[in-house]
């Protein structure tokens, strides 16, 4: 649950008020999109926002899966040493 949103949180780091304006999310949706990252306006990242929302949801998802991942290894690791 947390974990999104502190994918979130992290990736908008500068940009809180106006995620779009972050290079790293702007870098992401052209990544995904093949939008050049110099062209994206408020309006297009919204809108890939909106038309890609479950698809970014399970993203967010999935980072969280991996997150605990790691925490439970982290963990099995500690208990060794």
């Amino acid at each position: 649950m947390f974990a999104p949103l502190r994918f979130l949180w992290n990736a908008t780091r500068g940009h809180r008020l106006a995620p779009w304006r972050s290079e790293y999310l702007r870098w992401r949706v052209e990544t995904y999109s093949g939008q050049p990252a110099e062209t994206l306006t408020t309006e297009k990242i919204l809108k890939f926002v909106w038309t890609s929302r479950w698809e970014l949801l399970d993203f967010l998802a999935w980072t969280g899966q991996l997150d605990r991942e790691v925490r439970n290894l982290d963990r099995e690791v500690r208990k060794r040493a």
